[in-house]
């Protein structure tokens, strides 16, 4: 390859194969480096085996609806911890392998720690490679305490959970964030004896009081959760002891889920002649990826903001478009949209409450529903969860959402669409909701934000024009 080349790539993750897609498009002068196990953190060691090992904990938790539905025998059930287990890594090795095999990059692609040396520069393995833009895309990795690692292999991360032959019996998981609250609940629906510690008061990301504490209180329902304090680690006879100071358990293994942080150290971003944060940062445009005026671009995790598979994927193909741009363009990025795969599904949609509240609780209403009553959630008995919307006071547009709510999922969804399209309550209400589905759900929290908005017709089906129904009837 004759220098300088086009582009560097520094990363092989969601943002940096994201990236690759559209640099391939455009050019052969390129390079992607890698240092690690190449494939996407979602893929090798998040969202993917999480919800293999989640699919497994509702399954076999399924056994407690069996009989009241009249069928017996589920209290027979058993789980084979090393299968599940080896089901999960099968399932896993496929996602990889197909995220590989979509984005082999052959001879351009090389393994090794990669350095910036200027904007236009970057050193891997001895070798020194200029290029006229380099994409940084070089992931996270999971934040683990330097006092718990001497507990060697009785701490576990994500990276590392999914390689465990088996698991337990008793297990502690610190940090309800989005993945704490899941594997949480995944392991103690697998039967693991789970104790869950967390030093905030909120879980899976939420920031409303009344649905962080209805999941909160789901969640306790299925396993110990110990709020507040800074949870010690101590070696003790039989295993891992673990307090916050008003609770204390003994476990076998202990899952961190503290978050993740970017793998930025010894990367060389001070080279670039800017100003770096307190987290080793240089100011990045959310809207091109550009890192100052420079042509250097920070993609997915990396950058520390909403470390999340699509976003990343977006990241990336901003940072690959704008790689070949004269001047970089700014793009609108999507409606936020946060999931975490407990059941009730959470989620947070739009903007969230808190930062509603922060800009003045006068100026937004609320839409409530229960789940406990609705109809299609108490015939397949997840009748529990609750789904708030948030619209703005004047105009009656959709702002927000959080919920923890059966098939959650979809709502978060259907509401991220809504926002995104700038709809209001009342255009909302317009949509046909079947029934049963729990979508109607929506559709009461919804008529419950319209009575608080000023009222502008008396029903919610549109009237018609002079010459009567629409042709779509």
């Amino acid at each position: 390859m004759s220098l300088p080349l086009d582009v560097i790539i520094i990363g092989a993750g969601s943002a940096g194969l994201a990236a690759l897609r559209e640099v391939r498009k455009r050019t052969e002068r390129y390079l992607i480096v890698n240092n690690g196990p190449w494939g996407t953190t979602c893929a090798r060691v998040g969202c993917m085996p999480s919800k293999m090992l989640l699919e497994a904990g509702n399954a076999f938790h399924a056994r407690h609806k069996m009989a009241p539905l009249g069928i017996r025998g589920g209290d027979r059930l058993t789980v084979d911890m090393p299968a599940v287990l080896e089901r999960v890594r099968a399932l896993r090795d496929d996602f990889v392998g197909a995220t590989l095999k979509a984005t082999d990059a052959g001879e351009r692609a090389v393994s090794g720690r990669a350095r910036l040396l200027d904007a236009h520069r970057v050193e891997v393995n001895g070798t020194t490679y200029e290029a006229k833009n380099i994409i940084v895309a070089t992931g996270s990795r999971p934040v683990v305490p330097e006092p718990w690692l001497a507990f060697g292999d009785s701490i576990l991360t994500t990276d590392t959970l999914f390689e465990q032959p088996t698991l337990g019996p008793r297990i502690a998981v610190i940090g309800l964030g989005a993945v704490g609250s899941e594997m949480a609940q995944a392991l103690a629906r697998l039967g693991l004896e789970v104790a869950a510690f967390s030093k905030q008061p909120t879980v899976a990301g939420l920031s409303d009081p009344v649905i962080n504490d209805t999941l909160l209180t789901l969640m306790k329902d299925e396993f110990p959760v110990n709020i507040g304090g800074d949870v010690q680690l101590r070696e003790v006879a039989g295993g891992i002891e673990v307090t916050n100071g008003s609770a204390r358990v003994v476990v076998d293994q202990v899952l961190a889920a503290l978050g993740r942080k970017p793998n930025v150290e010894h990367l060389g971003l001070d080279t670039l002649g800017l100003d770096l944060d307190d987290k080793g940062l240089p100011p990045v445009d959310r809207h091109s990826m550009q890192v100052g005026d420079l042509r250097v671009f920070l993609a997915g995790d990396a950058d520390g903001d909403r470390p999340l598979l699509h976003e990343a994927a977006d990241d990336g193909h901003i940072a690959g478009l704008n790689a070949f741009a004269e001047e970089p363009r700014s793009f609108q990025r999507r409606t936020r949209l946060a999931i975490s795969f407990t059941q009730p599904n959470a989620a947070v949609v739009g903007r969230r409450h808190a930062a509603l509240v922060e800009d003045g609780e006068g100026r937004f209403v609320t839409g409530r529903v229960n789940f406990d009553d609705q109809g299609r959630a108490r015939v397949a008995q997840r009748n529990h969860g609750r789904l708030h919307v948030y619209a703005a006071k004047e105009t009656g547009r959709l702002l927000g959402a959080e919920l923890c709510a059966p098939d959650g999922e979809h709502l978060a969804h259907l509401l991220a669409l809504a926002i995104g399209q700038e709809l209001t309550v009342a255009q909302m209400l317009g949509m046909p909701f079947y029934h049963p589905v729990l979508e109607e759900g929506l559709r009461t929290a919804l008529r419950d934000a319209a009575s608080h908005l000023p009222r502008m017709q008396d029903s919610d089906l549109g009237a018609c024009g002079a010459f009567g129904a629409s042709a779509l009837d």
